[in-house]
């Protein structure tokens, strides 16, 4: 190819599994990931941030799946010798390199400590609906040396009640339930493995409870000790009375109690803060090993069909160096799955596209600095705006402020001793100074509203 011989533009296609927003959209990205971090910061939990690798092995170790799970990565330029060096994966969730980021940092943390993270993960598993390669995800933790304080299982749960009921998301129910309790039933009843009878459990939402009997029974279990987990996988309550209704099933085990105990000091911490948010679901399993006590989920009532936005619970050997172990509890937002639901539904809206709230209009080209006086005494006291691109009749400029949702348009120079400001959806223009002048607080920003 010479020089001079134009490049030919390549066809553009979307890589399916990785969300990009539109202004609109992202002003209700925005708006929540504010609302979350305020929320946590309310609660004090303090910022961090990891890389968004870590050895592959590792990975694999934390409940990861070489084949659906992990990115692994390399360099392109990378030699033989160097190819330890680039068994890297992308994080498929932020609590591993948590547990990470706390044993490198032991010595310099003060315990129990918290914190909150908001970040990108990756998971190679295949797009679908609400499901993503690459999202963000908003994360709570508390780790403690040796031991963790139970109450700190009841506190979190409850961060994220807060949180749902400041969004325009209708109501989220936070689902509980104690992995001690299924594990400490299934021993009673004679079962082994405890971890697969979860996992075949775990996909009650899925496949519905006929095939997850068929599956148990294809596992080993008699359909006597099936018909059990189904029974206790049906368990739920709104307060402590899910206990009596276990204890109804006739089976005892020193775990079920702890697991009982523990579940129900959860729930009625939950009716007493927050009423209605928490419920005790015993069939809750959560498909990752690491979790060893309380787990959560959490539905949109209208939507369970789409499983879970918010999920988590205790884990009490996911950081551990040898010596020390470092339990922690801890819950995440799927913002972007969240975010997949409100928006691709048309479920939440922006009020407008960009920050602005004031269009400065230009009378012609050697009045822009004018207008851009305007913008800057606006600025100054925290008013979004922008000057027109263009000095066009102002009929078309105050049609560009409505493409974009700008509520005021302001003309320089329109009355006969000041500035004029104009509502361009009520039509009322008054005379205005830019040192003076605001916007009603419902305009300063964009709002975000749930329409369906």
């Amino acid at each position: 190819m010479s020089a001079t011989e134009p490049v030919r533009a390549q066809k553009v296609t979307p890589i399916s599994g990785f969300p990009e927003y539109l202004p609109a959209e992202r002003i209700v990205e925005q708006h929540f990931l504010d609302v979350i971090r305020e929320t946590f910061e309310l609660h004090g939990f303090p910022s961090i941030e990891t890389r968004a690798v870590e050895p592959v092995d590792r990975l694999l170790g934390k409940g990861g799946d070489a084949d659906k799970e992990i990115y692994a990565i390399s360099r392109l330029a990378a030699d033989e010798s160097e190819a330890k060096d680039a068994e890297l994966g992308l994080h498929f969730d932020l609590t591993v390199p948590f547990a990470r980021y706390v044993l490198e940092n032991a010595g310099r943390l003060t315990f129990p400590f918290r914190r909150h993270q908001i970040q990108k993960v990756w998971r190679g598993e295949r797009p679908q609906e609400g499901r993503y390669r690459e999202f963000t995800q908003a994360d709570i933790d508390v780790v403690d040396v040796g031991e963790l304080a139970p109450h700190f299982e009841a506190e979190l749960p409850l961060v994220m009640a807060e949180i749902f009921a400041k969004l325009p998301v209708g109501r989220m129910t936070i689902q509980v339930n104690n992995r001690k309790i299924p594990e400490g039933f299934y021993r009673g009843i004679g079962i082994e493995d405890v971890a697969g009878t979860l996992r075949i459990i775990d996909k009650l939402d899925k496949i519905g409870p006929d095939k997850v009997r068929d599956l148990l029974v294809d596992a080993g279990l008699t359909s006597e000790q099936a018909g059990k987990c189904l029974a206790l996988a049906e368990i739920r309550t709104e307060d402590d009375s899910f206990v009596e209704r276990v204890r109804a099933l006739g089976v005892e085990h020193e775990v079920l109690d702890e697991g009982l105990d523990a579940l129900a000091a959860v729930i009625r911490t939950g009716q007493a803060n927050a009423p209605g948010a928490l419920v005790a679901d015993l069939r809750i399993a959560r498909g990752l090993d690491y979790y060893t006590g309380t787990v959560y989920e959490t539905q949109l009532e209208g939507y369970e069909s789409w499983g879970s936005f918010c999920s988590g619970g205790r884990y009490d050997a996911l950081a551990s160096d040898g010596r020390t172990t470092y339990p922690g509890v801890g819950i995440s937002i799927g913002v972007s799955r969240l975010l997949g639901l409100l928006i691709g539904k048309g479920l939440v809206v922006a009020s407008r596209s960009t920050p602005s709230a004031v269009l400065v209009a230009v009378n012609d080209e050697e009045g822009r600095p004018t207008s851009q006086q305007v913008v800057t005494a606006l600025r100054s006291r925290g008013i979004a705006c922008e000057v027109a691109p263009k000095p066009a009749k102002f009929g078309k400029q105050i049609r560009y402020a409505e493409r974009r949702g700008i509520p005021f348009v302001w003309f320089p120079g329109a009355g006969e001793v000041s500035d004029q400001v104009k509502d361009i959806r009520s039509g009322e223009q008054v005379d205005a100074d830019a040192t003076l002048w605001s916007p009603p607080a419902a305009d300063l920003k964009p709002t975000i509203t749930r329409v369906g």
